[in-house]
């Protein structure tokens, strides 16, 4: 500043810049300052660290937790190889659960014991049983199911390699079981619907005849004839005319 005063004013605006780039001069910014001196780029701001917890943690490479937890410490339970040491589960042996597997209590059955099974049900056979028959026979025919689906998905699970020609024809078995118990139930709903058409033209025919009624069977009949007189021989004979 000293040398600028010194030199006369005439040099002075020679060597300095016109006065509308005094303002950009004035400013300096940090991000355009060069890197170096023979770098075009310039220097930008950076993080090093940035907020992520889990930085450096792979489940991969087993590099596991930077910082101490509360459970680190704690030592992690070991399997009991011994099985006198093990503890005994106590199950029911009436639990509702046990349905879905055979009478052995295992996941899955052997190719014999699931061939050894006998034919459907026919409709014939079944017209004649009842209904709580029907009933027990229809859901002892649905758990037999649910077990077949049970070992069908673990077979699919494990891959034994047998058995599944076996559990489709034994399911197939079941399937027709149940449709021919759909069937007869479904005849007798017909039945049924035939029997109240009969039962209400009946109770029409009961307003016209008082001799047929629709009262209940324990309380009397449901058909009361009306009192019935003898025809002798000699009142039939006074009755009839001579045809000579």
């Amino acid at each position: 500043m000293a040398r600028l005063l010194t030199k006369p004013c005439s040099m002075i605006c020679r060597e300095s810049p016109p006065i509308f780039l005094a303002p950009s001069l004035a400013i300096t910014h940090p991000a355009t300052v060069l890197s170096s001196q023979f770098s075009s780029s310039t220097i930008r701001c950076r993080r090093t660290r940035d907020n992520n917890k889990a930085r450096g943690i792979s489940a991969i490479r087993r590099t596991g937790l930077k910082h101490p937890v509360s459970m680190s410490k704690e030592p992690l339970p070991q399997p009991v190889l011994d099985p006198a040491r093990r503890s005994q589960v106590k199950v029911d042996e009436n639990h509702g659960l046990w349905a879905f597997f055979n009478k052995d209590k295992k996941f899955l059955t052997t190719p014999e014991v699931e061939a050894a099974h006998g034919r459907p049900w026919s409709v014939e056979e079944l017209r004649h049983k009842s209904f709580e028959d029907l009933h027990c026979l229809w859901w002892t025919c649905a758990k037999e199911r649910n077990r077949l689906a049970t070992e069908k998905y673990e077979r699919e699970r494990v891959k034994p390699g047998y058995g599944e020609y076996e559990g489709d024809e034994r399911d197939k078995t079941v399937r027709t079981t149940q449709r021919a118990i759909k069937h007869a139930l479904t005849e007798r709903w017909y039945a049924y619907e035939e029997a109240r058409k009969i039962a209400r033209e009946a109770r029409k025919l009961s307003r016209e005849n008082p001799e047929i009624g629709m009262r209940n069977s324990r309380e009397g009949n449901d058909y009361s004839p009306g009192a019935f007189e003898a025809e002798t021989p000699e009142k039939s004979a006074k009755e009839i005319p001579s045809q000579l």
